[in-house]
């Protein structure tokens, strides 16, 4: 699993924002308001720097200041930061295309005769099938290696169009084919059709553009298509050059796709052999999962010749706490610890979990009394269930680590239950 906020720092890097800076805009957006120096600290960024990324980022209209003395920023929500950033991809290729008569007129007049040698050499690419018939020539002239980076909606397109046999001929006559994707369900079947000739990895991520690049001699770039902009299969564009910059461009990024990905073999055994089997404990049929779990201990004794084994309930109860705290983050609100401990008490009394209150916002503290889990048959399923119920909700909500403190157990069950939540 990547460090918690990585995509969006990977996606400002990519739309300019420098590291340090995008490193002051996720303490924002995890803290809630704060201070320039605040935001200084949280980010671990030397005070005069971030002074002058927040400038930049209120400028840009990432943060947003409010009050006079101390002055206090507050990011822009992640969601609508990635629309801003769709926008403006959306505004570049509508200008690309609504310049893209003129733009080839002025290179027709001022181009002059060049082989094909030529690193200027250029073209733009219209329609599917015209797309399909270039890839399919380019790529039985490659000698060495292609780098494909596609969506995993495009594999069949891939399929359909005959891209993946003239793939599978290179693979024969050498050629080294490097695929990067994405492997889920619904496309399986055409994943592990293409691992059969090619190197074959799964992006943790979404490979939004698709590219292709054939030797080290030029790259194609979807520039839009049936998973990307367009109205039809047939509404497609794409470009492909020589230069080695826009070579070394669809390299790279194949490269930031392939580091991070995992290899096919283990993606498939993954998804056919989950380490994970649910039991689903629902409402009036609580006793059908625990038959289940009984049949199992059966087999394994009568297998193993084991007379007894005994399981950790703590564990147990983790696991339940778990689920039902981010079942539980999923009605909640808020984008800081306060806002969403605040909405925590009201779902506590919205369902007679008993009764939340916040004693402290710094360090967050947290009141419980009457509650649900602190029953006369075994009190103690409140000391460990609370805790992991409360860490499971914010770290759903807020997006990071946190450590719960377990009430005193001389207490918790007459006075009720004091919880210090604090980062991890």
């Amino acid at each position: 699993m990547g460090r918690t906020g990585s995509g969006l720092l990977d996606l400002l890097s990519e739309h300019g924002v420098p590291e340090k800076g995008a490193r002051v805009y996720l303490a924002a957006c995890r803290a809630g308001p704060q201070t320039a120096s605040e935001l200084a600290r949280l980010s671990a960024v030397n005070r005069v720097e971030a002074y002058r990324f927040i400038k930049q980022l209120t400028s840009e209209g990432l943060l947003r200041a409010s009050g006079t003395r101390p002055r206090r920023f507050e990011a822009l929500p992640p969601d609508e930061l990635v629309d801003q950033f769709i926008r403006r991809a959306a505004d570049r290729v509508r200008r690309l295309e609504e310049s893209r008569r003129k733009v080839l007129a002025e290179w027709e007049e001022g181009r002059t005769e060049f082989d094909e040698r030529d690193p200027r050499k250029f073209a733009v690419l219209e329609g599917r099938d015209t797309i399909r018939r270039f890839l399919r020539k380019r790529i039985g002239t490659a000698q060495r290696r292609i780098l494909v980076s596609a969506g995993g909606l495009s594999l069949s397109a891939m399929i359909d169009g005959g891209i993946d046999r003239v793939l599978r001929d290179a693979s024969t006559r050498g050629v080294k084919v490097r695929l990067v994707t994405e492997v889920y369900p619904s496309n399986l079947g055409e994943a592990k059709h293409f691992a059969h000739f090619a190197d074959l990895r799964h992006s943790p991520g979404p490979v939004a553009n698709r590219a292709v690049v054939i030797d080290r001699s030029g790259a194609l770039v979807f520039v839009s298509g049936e998973d990307g902009l367009g109205t039809s299969g047939e509404d497609q564009v794409a470009l492909w050059s020589s230069a080695p910059m826009f070579v070394q461009l669809a390299r790279e990024y194949h490269r930031r796709l392939w580091t991070p990905a995992t290899r096919a073999e283990a993606r498939f055994v993954e998804m056919e052999n989950p380490l994970d089997a649910a039991l689903p404990v629902v409402a009036g049929r609580e006793a059908v999962p625990f038959q289940r779990l009984k049949e199992i201990a059966q087999l394994g004794m009568r297998a193993s010749g084991v007379k007894e084994f005994r399981l950790h309930l703590p564990e147990l109860i983790e696991t339940i706490a778990r689920q039902l705290g981010r079942e539980i983050a999923d009605e909640v609100s808020g984008r800081t610890p306060e806002e969403v401990a605040r909405s925590i008490s009201q779902y506590y009394d919205r369902h007679t979990m008993g009764h939340l209150a916040v004693v402290r916002d710094r360090p967050l503290t947290l009141q419980v009394t009457g509650c649900f889990a602190c029953t006369t048959d075994s009190p103690e399923i409140g000391r460990v269930m609370c805790p992991q119920l409360l860490r499971a909700i914010l770290e759903a909500r807020l997006g990071q680590r946190w450590e719960v403190t377990k009430p005193d157990p001389t207490k918790h069950a007459t006075r009720g239950c004091v919880f210090t939540a604090t980062p991890a």
